[in-house]
């Protein structure tokens, strides 16, 4: 982008936001920070972005008519996908005409909206080492996979998110619970899920890769116009298929990060297009398989606020905009999650204070309007001289906020 202009004038460079929860909220943070005017969308009202954007809409995302109403009314820029459920087909169309640049592209939006069309394209295309899966659609084909690939499997959606509908199977009769629970938890009603072989893994880490346009100056002999950048690899713990807690760096040999970031380079490449992709991995000594994609910042990268020069939602605001990133570590940190632990709405928070004096601890507590007893309703992080010490703070100081009824 070669300027940008002024909010809510004739030179605004707009930017909308289709999905508006907390991840959201930060990047729309770091857009108003460098001068663009953010419109915030999604399906319900009050949500966190929206308490911080310049304007907001509640639409149900995926009826493609009424998504590509609100586009056309807007007329943003650029827009930025923030969760799954989306009408992708539009976002394909208004690409195609040129009417707005989709971050990262129509296409990676598209294939990564489901596991189906980003673990084709990962094992079967790209030919990168993954866990056994198959596609399933019923109870019956679902059970003959588990019994073909080896128990115990893991059971997921192809749309849905932070573990929604995910189960592990360690019996061909547990199918038939294992389809409903998954068919109950995607994002929209789908007849589709995977079935995943389990993986003899060490840890699990979250490769924040960057992808951002060189300054023309920088371009070298075959060089692209678009370079790549990893962050330090993050290390997660999660519960029920949702992270509980994230730390970075998380520890691993030579051979297993350059493993990593190849992995991570290759399936970003083809995705093409700008921003920071989530990419998820499984490690074993020097062996790395690929999990996921996500084409936006990830949940586990919440532990970024603390640890780098840019978090990860200013390196998504900067790259979108065609602006120079820094990927730099300043020193080790963690996160852990706050969750609801009630069904209610507009609940209070209690412990903030005490929370905050632990020792470089820091706190985000989203707006979110309802509350459910496993929802993430804040984090909070810390930094540390090791990543023992960063994971200790974060956990007490989360620990110490308690979500009560209004």
């Amino acid at each position: 982008m070669a300027r940008i202009g002024t909010p809510l004038s004739d030179t605004a460079t707009r930017v909308m936001l289709l999905g508006a929860g907390e991840l959201g909220k930060e990047v729309a943070i770091e857009l108003q920070r460098l001068g663009v005017e953010v419109i915030a969308v999604d399906r319900y009202p009050n949500a966190p972005a929206m308490q911080v954007a310049h304007r907001s809409h509640v639409i149900p995302m995926t009826d493609p008519h009424v998504l590509a109403g609100i586009i056309a009314a807007e007329h943003p820029h650029i827009i930025v996908p923030e969760i799954e459920a989306i009408a992708t087909d539009v976002l394909v169309e208004i690409e195609a005409a040129g009417h707005a640049t989709v971050i990262p592209t129509a296409r990676a939006v598209h294939l990564t909206m489901n596991r189906e069309g980003i673990r084709r394209l990962a094992a079967e295309e790209l030919g990168l080492p993954t866990s056994p899966y198959a596609f399933v659609s019923g109870a019956a084909e679902l059970a003959e996979a588990a019994h073909r690939i080896g128990l115990p499997v893991f059971v997921k959606p192809v749309m849905s998110s932070s573990g929604k509908g995910q189960s592990m199977i360690e019996a061909v009769e547990d199918a038939g619970n294992a389809w409903n629970y998954a068919q109950s938890g995607g994002r929209v009603e789908t007849a589709r899920v995977i079935v995943e072989g389990r993986i003899d893994f060490d840890f699990e880490i979250t490769l924040l890769t960057v992808r951002s346009m060189r300054a023309p100056d920088q371009v070298r002999g075959d060089e692209g116009a678009v370079r790549t950048d990893f962050c330090a690899p993050i290390g997660h713990r999660q519960v029920q298929g949702d992270y509980v807690e994230s730390w970075q760096p998380q520890a691993m040999t030579p051979a297993a990060l350059a493993a990593a970031q190849d992995i991570a380079a290759k399936v970003t490449d083809a995705l093409g297009g700008l921003g920071v992709f989530g990419v998820e991995l499984f490690v074993k000594g020097d062996q790395v398989w690929f999990s996921e994609v996500s084409p936006r910042p990830h949940d586990t990268g919440l532990v970024t606020l603390a640890t780098q020069t840019m978090s990860e939602f200013a390196l998504h605001a900067r790259a979108i905009l065609g602006l120079p990133v820094d990927v730099s570590l300043r020193e080790p940190g963690a996160s852990a999650v706050i969750y609801g632990g009630m069904d209610a709405t507009g609940v209070a928070f209690e412990g903030v204070a005490e929370a905050l004096a632990v020792p470089t601890a820091d706190l985000r507590l989203f707006g979110k309007p309802e509350s459910y007893e496993r929802r993430r309703m804040g984090v909070a992080t810390a930094r540390g001289a090791t990543v023992e010490e960063a994971r200790e703070r974060a956990r007490e100081a989360a620990s110490k906020v308690k979500p009560v009824a209004g």
